[in-house]
């Protein structure tokens, strides 16, 4: 009896089936999450600073690791504690053209984070989300009934709005919202800004009311000179009135996903999110040819990669997650 308890701690219903929460994974020992204080807390209502990796676009040459095993293996060697499945809606092969394709691909990737134990944010990735309302309440209706109630959902309804204004991204989030809460009263949704998702103090000054558990992501990359000291002054400014930042995404290149890769403007962000208990997904799981690329060319889908599989991007981060997830 001793042993079955220490296997099983959490039993949730996922589409009218019962399933286990590993005991000890991040999601047996936070449960759901909510917004309390301007912060995204746990179920002790302490901030559980999520940490991850985000797959990349699931379209191209990243679709390919869209596997259980890679799952399998962010959750038990890179220690993650949260996913981050980034389903492309535009241009080539998305879910404009193949939307049951790629809503599979989602869902299976999700359904193993759950097994695993461990966060995974549906994200909308689109930078023109507001030209596509109508699929995006439709899939994320479906998405609300499928996952209504479990832990380990969060929402991410609008990846990087582009050059649009904070009204526009508003007045998209809240028609979503709508939608989500319809059928999903709890689970964490997460909220675009403009400027790909940098504008979060514009955000700040005319946040969404009327629901619950809203937040707001903030992204940025490490070593782009345009993204240091005045972006960083934008998130510290919405962190100071209160608004929830949830850092959906980041690299440790420039922001075209290339670049350099500065270990000592990496390391300075990363202390940042650590003073400030911000969760986190790093960009990107792919073999592209790029610095924010984890893998190397060749690598294969199954996870179980080498030391010499990893790009320098890579390897930094599984250590970062291994140190920082203990």
């Amino acid at each position: 009896m001793v042993r079955l308890k220490l296997l099983i701690v959490v039993l949730m219903c996922v589409a009218g089936r019962l399933v286990a929460q590993p005991a000890l994974s991040p999601v047996a020992k936070n449960g759901a999450l909510k917004v309390e204080g301007g912060k995204i807390v746990n179920r002790q209502g302490v901030a559980p600073q999520l940490r991850g990796i985000s797959f990349s676009w699931s379209l191209w040459g990243g679709r390919k690791y869209y596997t259980p095993e890679t799952v399998d293996w962010l959750a038990s060697d890179f220690k993650v504690s949260i996913i981050r499945a980034a389903m492309g809606i535009q241009p080539d092969s998305g879910y404009l053209q193949y939307p049951q394709q790629q809503k599979q691909l989602i869902v299976n990737t999700v359904n193993r984070a759950i097994k695993d134990g461990i966060y995974v944010l549906i994200d909308w990735h689109d930078h023109n989300a507001n030209q596509h309302l109508k699929e995006s309440k439709l899939f994320f209706a479906e998405m609300a009934k499928k996952y209504k109630g479990v832990p380990n959902v969060i929402y991410e309804i609008w990846n990087e709005p582009a050059r649009v204004n904070w009204d526009t991204v508003k007045n998209y989030a809240l028609q979503v919202i709508s939608i989500i809460r319809k059928y999903d009263a709890d689970n964490l949704i997460v909220v675009g800004s403009p400027n790909w998702d940098q504008d979060v103090d514009v955000a700040a000054a005319d946040r969404i009311t009327g629901y619950k558990n809203i937040a707001y992501s903030f992204h940025f990359y490490a070593s782009d000179p345009n993204h240091q000291q005045h972006l960083q002054d934008k998130a510290n400014k919405a962190i100071k009135v209160g608004l929830p930042l949830f850092v959906t995404e980041w690299g440790v290149g420039e922001s075209n996903g290339d670049g350099e890769f500065n270990m000592a403007k990496t390391t300075a962000w990363l202390k940042w999110m650590e003073a400030n208990q911000l969760s986190w997904a790093n960009w990107n799981i792919t073999d592209k040819h790029e610095t924010t690329a984890i893998l190397q060319k060749g690598a294969p889908a199954t996870g179980r990669w080498t030391a010499n599989q990893l790009t320098p991007a890579g390897a930094y981060i599984r250590d970062k997650l291994r140190e920082l997830n203990r």
